[in-house]
């Protein structure tokens, strides 16, 4: 099974959906190249255009497993922890921006969550937070201007990309002090010393 594309129609601007809709169908078409046999969307809208892809390549087979990829992954690259891309600023303001926005939701009762014309779930947020914190405490944390990620430079970007995520709520009747709540979240969670085991568990705390 290849892993979910997390695009998802967009309503109201048909050159932006169709711009999704075209990267679905270059992501099932790469995942079924690679041998994998199924597909994984985020809006039951898209399962056509995967099946499509799908059936392109397998026809009536049900799977392809005479197409090993041993070359893809091997056993050194689970120690290779170098990032794949330079840091930037925009990747580290995106990260805050995505968490503050998701555990606002999580906290409202929704566990799935369109952000950005993406589908996110809690593992978006764990990958934003864990990141964020990494490169804070990693000498590698730094970003491709030279700077390094500080836990003065995350405090400075919180209420930053919180009054992003205010503007981008406005008129959907939410109640804005609940992001206020998420930044506070997400700061701690992000700028901890010791790095918090599971998301979902300090968010029930904050339930109570």
């Amino acid at each position: 099974m290849g892993g979910m594309s997390a695009l998802i129609p967009i309503k109201n601007d048909p050159l932006a959906n169709e711009k999704a809709l075209a990267g679905i169908r270059h992501d099932k078409k790469r995942d079924t190249n690679d041998g994998f046999d199924g597909g994984w969307v985020a809006h039951p809208g898209l399962v056509p255009i995967a099946a499509e892809e799908l059936r392109k390549v397998l026809g009536e087979r049900p799977n392809q497993w005479e197409k090993q990829r041993d070359e893809v992954f091997t056993a050194t690259d689970f120690l290779n922890f170098q990032p794949a891309q330079p840091i930037t600023e925009t990747g580290l303001r995106n990260n805050i921006n995505v968490g503050i926005h998701y555990l606002s939701s999580w906290l409202a009762g929704n566990g799935c969550v369109p952000i950005h014309n993406l589908m996110e779930d809690a593992a978006t947020a764990e990958i934003s937070r864990s990141q964020v914190w990494q490169w804070a405490v990693s000498p590698r944390g730094v970003l491709e201007d030279g700077r390094k990620v500080s836990a003065a430079m995350v405090r400075a970007m919180i209420p930053e990309e919180l009054s992003r995520v205010k503007d981008c709520i406005s008129g959907q009747g939410e109640d804005p002090a609940s992001y206020e709540r998420a930044a506070d979240i997400f700061e701690k969670m992000s700028l901890a010393p010791d790095y918090p085991e599971f998301l979902t568990l300090q968010l029930y705390e904050a339930m109570d």
